[in-house]
């Protein structure tokens, strides 16, 4: 199986509504190895959500354990999750969450600021990775003047940037049509794969779940099962069509000009 990189142990959430409880996670229990695809599947309401921002340490459990690389985040003070999610995590929203103050170029190598890394060194590690998505002419473009789709890149961008060994996506194809989505996930897939990043994506869409390896499927705070697939299985069925379909398109375009 590899080398665990998230474990999640009997762990349980629970909100209170002025007198009212309500169970959001109930003795979850969970597993995930360095470089899969992990996908958690479930309807509005479902605790998907709760899940990966209980993982991301973005809320503390009632009750149970999260360990990422053998280390007990739930323990962690917020100073000590900053430090730990700056050297480790990255994050991918439906809402693209980029300032829109910045170009695409700031918006990208603003989570280098906090490792350290000289404004040189940022902006031409933000000008690759803007490259890799496929927007190596929107380096100085804002928010604003972007498409959904260019915004959700540049967000991709800079979730990788940092070469974090997990990404946590939180419903990245929410806000995109079909075609864009396919393009957003195959981005994604291809750049975990090259350096063997985890991705945990949350998401209410079975389509997106096939780019997975393992798909925890979730309800009422429950995992109902959890399918898992070999990496050739998922390539050779949604990846190989895409780049095939991809390259066709591309000599198309030159024939014409």
């Amino acid at each position: 199986m590899g080398e665990l990189i998230i474990e999640v142990k009997d762990l349980r959430k629970v909100y209170k509504i002025g007198s009212e409880k309500v169970v959001a996670l109930n003795k979850i229990n969970l597993s995930i190895y360095k470089g899969e695809i992990c996908c958690i599947l479930g309807t509005s309401g479902s605790g998907k959500s709760t899940l990966l921002n209980m993982m991301a340490g973005l809320e503390k459990p009632t009750k149970g354990s999260i360990e990422i690389k053998s280390v007990g985040i739930e323990k962690m003070t917020e100073k000590q999750l900053a430090r730990f999610r700056q050297k480790h995590i990255g994050f991918i929203f439906q809402s693209y969450n980029l300032l829109g103050a910045l170009t695409a170029l700031e918006n990208v190598a603003m989570p280098l600021i906090f490792r350290g890394f000289s404004k040189i060194n940022r902006e031409k590690l933000a000008r690759k990775y803007l490259n890799m998505v496929g927007l190596k002419d929107r380096y100085k473009h804002r928010p604003t003047q972007m498409s959904g789709g260019q915004q959700q890149r540049v967000g991709i961008a800079r979730a990788f940037v940092g070469t974090p060994e997990i990404i946590f996506a939180d419903e990245p194809t929410g806000n995109l049509d079909t075609k864009t989505s396919i393009e957003v996930m195959h981005i994604m897939w291809k750049m975990a794969r090259e350096k063997q990043q985890t991705i945990v994506i949350v998401t209410h869409d079975p389509e997106v779940a096939l780019y997975a390896d393992k798909v925890i499927h979730i309800r009422d705070g429950d995992i109902q099962k959890i399918d898992n697939r070999e990496n050739d299985d998922v390539y050779e069925k949604y990846i190989l069509p895409y780049e095939v379909q991809y390259d066709e398109h591309l000599e198309d375009a030159k024939v014409s000009t």
